[in-house]
């Protein structure tokens, strides 16, 4: 048994964990994160391999990123609320510091990679991940390794344009994020009543729907209507085994059935369309990530350890 040290980078804070080549978890911990100090953010790293590298006898470092991950190179593009990790070498410079091997890959695709190892996408090869927030991330999951494309924007899946708008002579396209993301929800709730969207949330317009709020009542309608529209969309274009949903909107219990209701309306309206798509929530939460980083690790590292 090999061990492993894994890191999850986020915008607040850096969870850590060692964990073992079967996912098994023998130490977790949380880190500080300096946005803007690449030198701290490196420091504070090092340190944390360093003394499981003697504790543990970590063998290897796998993170997990924000932002456009090139696994290939080490190196993070795009943007995301971490400024300091876009730019610097992780492969080199956390290598060279630990005399360890380093992979990295961008958290999204980690989370849907957690699945494909442990959760719910075990014992699927081709899998969509859609990640419902304030936007719509996602991640396309083909023979059981993340799907790229060329420009490294595979999975992208918020920014479908679902819907065209004309006014004024104006043409103007909106996507699935802009439409059927939890975010969306709370704008549209929050123009119709007069309010801020940061005076509401996506847990609060699901209460006000329970008690009879016919507002927040037509739009959760709305908002089911379009995320079965995008899900649709997907099943026909890339036809998974699986689609497969996270984020918060995802503990809620009736969330899939409402978008089957919708799905099913779509499928009766297009009648040569036969395919109902396979949605199930994702099984991981806060250790999704994690488990998700070791697993791309161990594909690109040691592949007969996961790959049959």
């Amino acid at each position: 048994m090999t061990n492993y040290m894994v890191f999850d980078v986020g915008g607040s804070m850096i969870k850590f964990a060692v964990m073992k080549d079967d996912g098994e978890f023998i130490e977790k911990g949380e880190l500080p994160v300096s946005d803007s100090d690449f030198s701290l953010f490196q420091e504070t790293i090092i340190e944390t391999v360093l003394e499981n590298k003697v504790k543990h006898h970590v063998a290897g470092i796998a993170f997990s990123c924000p932002g456009g991950v090139e696994s290939d190179t080490g190196i993070i593009g795009g943007s995301s609320a971490l400024p300091c990790i876009h730019g610097p070498n992780f492969k080199t410079i956390f290598s060279e510091a630990t005399g360890l091997p380093v992979e990295l890959e961008n958290d999204a695709n980690c989370a849907a990679l957690g699945e494909v190892w442990k959760g719910a996408a075990k014992e699927n090869e081709n899998v969509l991940f859609t990640i419902i927030g304030t936007g719509i991330g996602g991640a396309i999951i083909k023979n059981r390794r993340i799907h790229k494309g060329a420009n490294l924007h595979g999975g992208e899946i918020g920014y479908m344009v679902l819907q065209v708008v004309k006014e004024d002579g104006k043409t103007a396209f909106q996507t699935w994020s802009q439409l059927a993301a939890t975010g969306a929800l709370v704008k549209n709730v929050a123009k119709r009543k007069g309010m801020k969207p940061s005076e509401l949330n996506g847990k609060l317009i699901f209460e006000k729907a329970a008690e009879g709020d016919e507002i927040c009542l037509e739009e959760i309608d709305e908002f089911y209507l379009r995320l079965a529209q995008g899900i649709y969309n997907i099943q026909y274009v890339y036809d998974p085994e699986k689609i497969i949903l996270g984020g918060a909107i995802s503990n809620r219990d009736d969330l899939i059935e409402q978008i089957y209701k919708k799905i099913d309306l779509l499928l009766e309206s297009v009648q040569a369309a036969k395919i109902r798509p396979i949605i199930e929530s994702c099984q991981f939460k806060n250790d999704a990530n994690l488990l998700g980083a070791l697993y791309h690790y161990l594909q690109c590292q040691a592949p007969e350890s996961v790959e049959a």
